[in-house]
């Protein structure tokens, strides 16, 4: 099976006396219907590496191929559709816009991107926001939906476009247990029956247990990589 997305020598700085490395000569592969998890402290670099996954940074040396592709070679209006139709992106805070309702907020990504009718949108983002247990919770703002309501929202979201890769910084982070057992679940179905590739960096241990890869970082480089059987 070929890898959704693989990085090579993968390292990002930010200018200074001296530098500051973010990332260091990373080099890793993904595979499709895998749930990867990026674990290790805080300031070791995991949230970079994703962003540079993501397409969100461009790295100082390196190269992101996605689906065999170049990203680097991309000017940013074509990293931007990429990112738009192959790529969901949850963060640690939902990131939903307050004025829109559930339904509209989940419709966003596939209005951007344009390739369905408006109808259709709509009934797409209604099914995945019943598929995510909130149907009748679809007219709702934000600030009438609990936490956990608020993330699978933006899960829902993240996937509206049929994502190849999903990501997630710190999902579960501003969520109680229940609640993040119920994300997890969510993201191991995304991977093993769905088809895509999710990576997520978490500090939560129950995350990281969950995943079928497990990488390790520390000082900017991947220090650990295992593989739990399935």
């Amino acid at each position: 099976m070929s890898a959704i997305i693989e990085v090579q020598d993968l390292s990002r700085s930010l200018p200074g006396t001296p530098p500051v490395t973010l990332v260091s000569d990373v080099s890793l592969s993904i595979q499709p219907a895998t749930f990867v998890a990026i674990v290790g402290p805080s300031g070791c670099g995991k949230s970079s590496l994703l962003y540079l996954l993501g397409l969100l940074d461009r790295p100082t040396s390196g190269r992101v191929l996605f689906n065999g592709q170049d990203m680097n070679s991309l000017r940013g209006d074509a990293r931007a559709r990429i990112r738009l139709a192959s790529f969901g992106f949850v963060f640690q805070f939902h990131f939903l816009l307050p004025e829109f309702t559930a339904l509209e907020n989940v419709m966003l990504p596939m209005r951007r991107l344009g390739k369905l009718p408006l109808a259709e949108i709509q009934a797409k983002a209604q099914a995945l926001l019943e598929g995510m247990g909130l149907g009748e919770k679809s007219a709702k703002t934000p600030d009438r939906l609990s936490g956990g309501e608020r993330q699978r929202v933006a899960i829902a979201r993240a996937i509206a476009n049929d994502p190849a890769l999903v990501l997630g910084d710190e999902p579960t982070g501003n969520l109680d247990s229940q609640n993040s057992a119920r994300v997890v679940e969510m993201f191991r179905n995304l991977a093993h029956d769905q088809g895509r590739a999710v990576v997520c960096v978490t500090h939560d241990p129950d995350v990281a247990a969950a995943a079928d890869v497990q990488i390790s970082m520390l000082d900017g480089r991947i220090k650990e990589t295992s593989v739990r059987p399935r």
